[in-house]
């Protein structure tokens, strides 16, 4: 899996709770996290492999069963990570870098990034992540809405990702961040089965 987005997105933490998960689960886990300037909204990726057996943190390009992006361009930029078949899960949601901003580069669209992913996968899922974890009470809950969707596609069982959730947030926290998970797994649900 890799998970990529901005700064300040929840990136580490999400891939951090997907470790736990599947470490929970019975797998062996190895992640790495690379962050720049992830302080001032630059790009974050984590990536996790889990497997009966891992041996590198790192995926090859071309090699990962699953894209978590909670940023756009961000998504767009990984994506030839992806495996032919792989699942791209993207937040619905734009952050343009100062390249953009200051006018000196343009934004991809939505048929853009699209195509991109297209060169691996069909299986791309637009989700309005940001808006709905707003919706909820707190847009801070989009990295748990989006393990939600993935949730869906993973071979651990709901309530393994629950007791993590609920270990691992503090309890002020707790409440809307499962009830974040559950939107997320919902969501996907309806534009993919």
């Amino acid at each position: 899996m890799l998970i990529t987005g901005a700064g300040g997105q929840g990136v580490v933490l999400s891939s951090d709770m997907i470790g736990e998960v599947a470490l929970a689960a019975g797998y062996d886990v190895k992640k790495t996290d690379i962050h720049g300037m992830a302080q001032r909204g630059g790009s974050v990726v984590s990536h996790v492999r889990i497997a009966r057996q891992v041996f590198s943190p790192l995926s090859k390009e071309g090699e990962v069963d699953m894209l978590l992006g909670l940023e756009k361009l961000e998504t767009a930029r990984w994506g030839y990570f992806l495996k032919p078949g792989g699942i791209a899960i993207i937040n619905d949601y734009a952050l343009p870098p100062l390249s953009v901003t200051m006018g000196l580069d343009t934004y991809p669209s939505d048929s853009e990034i699209t195509g991109i992913l297209k060169q691996a996968t069909d299986r791309i899922y637009f989700i309005e992540g940001t808006k709905l974890a707003a919706a909820l009470g707190d847009v801070r809950t989009l990295n748990i809405l989006i393990l939600g969707c993935a949730s869906v596609f993973m071979p651990i069982k709901v309530s393994t990702w629950k007791e993590v959730i609920s270990e691992r947030l503090p309890e002020k926290i707790r409440k809307i961040n499962l009830a974040a998970f559950e939107l997320g797994r919902k969501e996907i649900q309806s534009v993919h089965l």
